[in-house]
């Protein structure tokens, strides 16, 4: 599996004065944009649902619009910290350069949030209800939770994870980080598991730092 290139983030200053629901459009037009596409285990799970996203960085925070394609969605959980990657679900985890730690942060399409800071996939310390609501959200399915439905749905989940969560401070000089972004849904009628970065593994498993791409917030 080929690696991907480096994700240069840009910055865009004046991103912090927008509602959370307005940054998708701004992402689409000025931010990074990238595919989800690497079927890891195409043998076991071959589903491909069509999934993209656009990402930059203000002083504060990291911001991500995911858009998907699917033909089932699922948003049964509704707590926090509760499995959404059960559900329709998109996930972005963050490493620092160099360093042995990473955080995981997991959405299912009406914005449910499950993140944890780790040094590998065992005994996770969960991010607490107060650090949760520090992070944006906007969901264009909405926020409250349903079972299963079969159709062909397009979606969109913007976040905003600040800086100071990951332990980052941005003084406008590029940061370089690791990380990976993933598309599941494990279970759906289609479970799939994708990836932005590829990962060479015999079982599905997004928590394997070997497989972080580079990412560069510029």
């Amino acid at each position: 599996m080929d690696k991907q290139p480096t994700l240069h983030v840009p910055f865009i200053s004046d991103l912090d004065n927008y509602n959370i629901s307005e940054i998708g459009s701004i992402l689409e037009e000025k931010g990074e944009r990238q595919m989800i596409q690497s079927i890891n285990w195409a043998d076991q799970y071959p589903y491909q649902p069509l999934t993209a996203f656009a990402i930059a960085h203000s002083e504060k925070y990291i911001y991500v619009d995911f858009f998907v394609r699917c033909n089932y969605l699922r948003a049964v959980n509704y707590l926090n910290n509760s499995p959404v990657s059960e559900d329709s679900c998109v996930e972005f985890f963050i490493a620092p350069k160099c360093d042995n730690h990473y955080w995981n942060f997991e959405f299912n399409c009406i914005g449910t949030i499950n993140a944890s800071h780790r040094t590998e996939r065992k005994n996770p310390t969960r991010l607490t209800d107060d650090e949760l609501a520090q992070v944006k959200r906007y969901a264009s399915c909405g926020t409250r939770p349903f079972n299963e439905i079969e159709g062909l749905f397009t979606w969109n989940l913007t976040i905003a994870i600040p800086l100071e969560l990951i332990g980052l401070k941005y003084e406008g000089k590029a940061i370089a980080i690791q990380g990976n972004f993933y598309k599941c849904a494990s279970g759906t009628s289609l479970p799939h598991y994708m990836s932005w970065n590829p990962i060479n593994t015999d079982k599905p498993n997004f928590h394997c730092q070997e497989f972080f791409g580079d990412i560069i917030l510029d």
